[in-house]
């Protein structure tokens, strides 16, 4: 399966841009993705995605299970260097015991 590409912050305008002309009253969702030169399924699609909320449209890729796992990996990562540390500290130390 092929990763799907991480827009920057033209192409997040862009869509926005083709969304707000899609809405305007007396014109064709397929005329204007046409014009723009995207596929209509598209911009139908993108129109989809803005209409719950539109300030939060289009932040990118992931959900928040996504982020809290990440967020779990990096912690756990940190807790084994930290308990790697100590166990070698801890075997030094014992070896400097008389």
């Amino acid at each position: 399966m092929p990763k799907r590409s991480v827009y920057d912050q033209t192409k997040k305008v862009f869509k926005r841009e083709a969304v707000l002309f899609a809405q305007q009253p007396d014109t064709s969702c397929r005329q204007i993705a046409l014009d723009i030169g995207i596929n209509p399924n598209l911009l139908s699609r993108w129109k989809r995605e803005a209409e719950p909320s539109q300030e939060k449209a289009f932040q990118g890729s992931g959900s928040p299970r996504d982020e809290e796992m990440a967020r779990l990996k990096r912690e756990l990562a940190k807790v084994k260097k930290e308990r790697d540390f100590l166990r070698e500290a801890a075997t030094f130390f014992a070896k400097e015991l008389p």
